[in-house]
């Protein structure tokens, strides 16, 4: 009979070793059998987070701020009408900067640049055009990007683990079953690996948003993948 030590690189989840407090002991002569095991759960985005910015800009560094908290509140008060909740809403920077113009190797200062940049979430992906469109209408100068999601990714990660271990066993059985053996016990399993975030699916400016038309958004299939 083999001994079977599973090796699993899981791509969703953070570097940990899992193994027993006193791991069996393998005689250096009992046949040890390594396998790798893989899986990929599929799923559909059911949340999604839009970056929304707003920039103005004075001569003035105060004038500056000033301009941009009252824009930032006229596209914060249109997504809260669009039907999203204030603690879906979160700063995620802000800035205010000079800027400047070069010519002939010298520069001159141009104006001061204030920018506000807000993360929304949303679960309900149906209302993600909707929030795009209140943003523009409310005067958002930028919609940086859409970062799709699930809200149940930890159990999914779970799953695709258990596809992942379960997959490795029947190689390590059907190699032991080749050799006219079978599996005795697991000595060990370890896991580990970077995490996989699903990409941003679209990049706009908000002054291409049409008023008359809702912007379209088709989020694809999420996949989390276990070795």
């Amino acid at each position: 009979r083999f001994v079977l030590f599973i090796s699993l690189t899981a791509c969703t989840v953070s570097p940990v070793l899992a193994q027993a407090p006193n791991p069996p002991v393998v005689s250096p002569f009992q046949p040890v059998v390594v396998t790798n095991g893989q899986a990929v759960v599929t799923a559909r985005p059911d949340r999604a987070f839009v970056t929304i910015a707003a920039e103005s800009s004075s001569r003035n560094s105060a004038e500056a701020q000033k301009q941009n908290a009252a824009a930032m509140t006229a596209v914060l008060q249109k997504i809260e009408q669009a039907g999203v909740p204030k603690d879906a809403v979160r700063t995620i920077g802000y800035e205010l900067q000079p800027e400047f113009d070069y010519a002939n190797g010298r520069q001159t200062f141009r104006t001061y640049l204030a920018r506000n940049t807000v993360e929304v979430r949303l679960d309900d992906i149906d209302r993600v055009g909707v929030a795009i469109d209140a943003a523009a209408a409310g005067g958002a100068t930028t919609i940086a990007g859409i970062r799709f999601d699930v809200r149940d990714r930890a159990g999914l990660e779970r799953t695709a683990l258990r596809q992942a271990v379960a997959d490795a066993r029947a190689r390590a059985e059907a190699a032991a079953a080749g050799a006219g053996a079978t599996i005795d016990r697991i000595v060990r399993i370890e896991e580990g690996g970077a995490p996989e975030y699903p990409r941003p699916m679209l990049r706009m400016a908000a002054q291409s948003v049409e008023r008359d038309a809702s912007t379209p958004v088709e989020p694809s299939t999420i996949e989390i993948h276990a070795r």
